[in-house]
C-alpha cells in the first residue's frame, strides 16, 4: 500500500476482539448484478427500500451518541443517514440501495465500547460509514477480519494520511493549527502563541502543528494539557492567563472552551482563541460564556458553512426539513460523497468485495461533492502529501445565523501548512 499507516501497538486490543468470519452475502454470491460480493452486500432488498428491485449494501456506522462528543456524533450519524436517503430516492449506487442505519452503534467515546459494537457488527456490513475516535478506529482497523475494511472517519487526524483503508476527508487536526498560528503571526501581529488540549491523539495532534508553525514563524510557544469536564479547567485558565499569549489554539470540546473562554476573558485576558472542529457547539451562544465567544473566539473548520450555495448544500438542506440546522449534520452528509465515489467504481470493475473496494478507494484522486468537499479532497491515489487538504477558513459566532457561526476568514493555507512535509502523524510527535 502506498500509505501504510506507522500503527500503534495495540496487541492486547486486538487480542479482545472476536475472530470471526462470513456475514451477509459473501465473495461466491452474485447479488444484485454481475461481479463478486462481500459481506454485507444482498440480492435482497434494505429495510424500507425506495426500489425493491434493487439489492441492498450495508453500511456500518459507530459514533458517540451518549458521550462527551455527542453533540458531534448525533447530527454526523443523522447527517449520514440523509445522505443516502438522498442517493437511494435518486437511483441508489448501480443495483443497490445503501442501508447506514440497520448497523449503527454507540461507542460513548469509549475505545472498549467501540471494539465491543465493532465485533458485533463487522461480519454484516461491508464497510464503515462512519466511526468516530481515532484510537479506537486504529484499533479496530488492526482486527484480522478489518484487513480490507474501508472506512470513513469520524476523525481528522493527521495519521490518517498514512492509511490506505481510511478515506479522510478535511484538514486535519494539525494542519488546521499550523494555518491558526499562521493567521496569528500574519494577521494579529502575534508574537506569543498557546495551546489548549485534551491529551491524545485529537488534543496532540492540534498542540503538535500549533507548536511546529510557532517554531517555524520564531514566536514563543506553551503547551497546556487539560481534561475533560467544565469544572476542571481553572488551571487550563490561570495558564493561559499567566502564559499572555496572543492567540490560543484551543482544542477540546465545547463545555470545556466555554469555560476556558469565559474564565480566561472574565480574568482580563485580551488575546484570541482558535478553536479546532470539534469545539463548536451553537449552543454555547446561548451559555454565559457566550459574549466572550463573540468576542474572542474564532472556529476553524475546512468545510463550507451551512448557507454555501451549491447543489450539494441545497439538497442537504431540503433534507434537514424544519430541523434546527448543524455544521455537523453538513459534515456527515459531505463524507458520504467519498464512500459513494468508492462504491460506484469498485460496482464498475465487477467487485464489490471488501478487497474490490479498497482497490477502488484507493484508485481515487478526486471525487464530484456537489459543493460540499473543500478543495483537493479525495486523492486516495496520492501518498500522504499529495493528499493531505491544507486549506482552512475561520467562522465568528454569531447570533441570528444558521448555525450560530458566520463567516470571518475564507479559506486559506499559511505558508507553515504549505511547506510541511508529512512523515509521521503529528500526534506522535509530542
Amino acid at each position: 500500500m502506498n500509505r501504510s499507516i506507522r500503527r500503534l501497538s495495540v496487541a492486547a486490543v486486538v487480542s479482545a476482539l472476536v475472530l470471526t468470519a462470513c456475514g451477509r452475502g459473501g465473495d461466491d454470491d452474485n447479488a444484485g448484478g454481475d461481479g463478486a460480493v462481500g459481506p454485507g452486500v444482498t440480492e435482497e432488498p434494505c429495510p424500507d427500500a425506495v426500489d425493491e428491485t434493487k439489492g441492498c449494501i450495508y453500511l456500518g456506522t459507530i459514533s458517540d451518541l451518549t458521550g462527551a462528543f455527542k453533540g458531534v456524533g448525533v447530527p454526523l450519524t443523522a447527517g449520514g443517514a440523509a445522505f443516502w436517503q438522498y442517493v437511494n430516492e435518486n437511483g441508489g449506487v448501480g443495483d443497490y440501495e445503501v442501508n447506514v442505519t440497520e448497523f449503527v452503534r454507540d461507542n460513548a467515546y469509549n475505545p472498549e465500547t467501540h471494539q465491543q459494537v465493532y465485533s458485533e457488527i463487522k461480519d454484516e456490513v461491508l464497510a464503515m460509514a462512519q466511526s468516530l475516535g481515532t484510537v479506537a478506529t486504529e484499533a479496530m482497523l488492526m482486527d484480522s477480519d478489518a484487513e480490507n475494511l474501508v472506512v470513513v472517519p469520524a476523525t481528522l487526524g493527521s495519521n490518517w494520511y498514512f492509511e490506505d483503508r481510511v478515506l479522510e476527508i478535511g484538514t486535519s487536526y494539525c494542519a488546521e493549527a499550523m494555518n491558526a498560528v499562521d493567521y496569528g503571526v500574519d494577521e494579529l501581529d502575534a508574537d506569543s502563541i498557546a495551546a489548549v488540549h485534551f491529551p491524545g491523539d485529537y488534543g496532540d495532534d492540534a498542540m503538535v502543528g500549533a507548536r511546529i508553525a510557532a517554531e517555524e514563524r520564531g514566536v514563543e510557544f506553551t503547551d497546556i494539557q487539560t481534561g475533560p469536564g467544565a469544572d476542571q479547567q481553572a488551571a487550563a485558565v490561570k495558564a493561559v492567563v499567566d502564559s499572555g499569549a496572543d492567540l490560543v489554539v484551543i482544542s477540546t470540546g465545547p463545555l470545556e472552551v466555554a469555560a476556558v473562554v469565559g474564565g480566561a476573558v472574565q480574568a482580563g485576558f485580551t488575546g484570541k482563541f482558535v478553536g479546532s472542529i470539534p469545539t463548536w457547539n451553537a449552543a454555547l451562544l446561548q451559555s454565559p460564556a457566550g459574549p466572550a465567544l463573540e468576542a474572542s473566539y474564532l472556529w476553524a473548520t475546512s468545510f463550507p458553512l451551512w448557507d454555501t450555495d451549491s447543489p450539494g448544500f441545497e439538497a442537504m438542506r431540503t433534507a434537514n426539513g424544519d430541523a434546527t440546522p448543524n455544521d455537523y449534520f453538513a459534515l456527515g452528509w459531505t463524507g458520504g460523497y467519498v464512500m459513494k465515489a468508492a462504491l460506484e467504481q469498485a460496482i464498475e470493475d465487477g467487485d464489490l468485495t471488501r478487497e474490490g473496494l479498497l482497490k477502488a478507494a484507493t484508485s481515487l484522486d478526486g471525487v464530484d461533492s456537489e459543493g460540499m468537499l473543500p478543495d483537493g479532497s479525495a486523492n486516495y491515489a496520492g501518498d500522504a502529501n499529495e493528499a493531505a487538504v491544507r486549506a482552512t477558513q475561520l467562522g465568528i459566532p454569531q447570533s441570528g445565523t444558521s448555525t450560530g457561526i458566520a463567516p470571518s476568514v475564507d479559506f486559506f493555507t499559511g505558508p507553515t501548512a504549505e511547506e510541511y512535509d508529512f512523515q509521521e502523524a503529528c500526534y506522535l510527535q509530542k
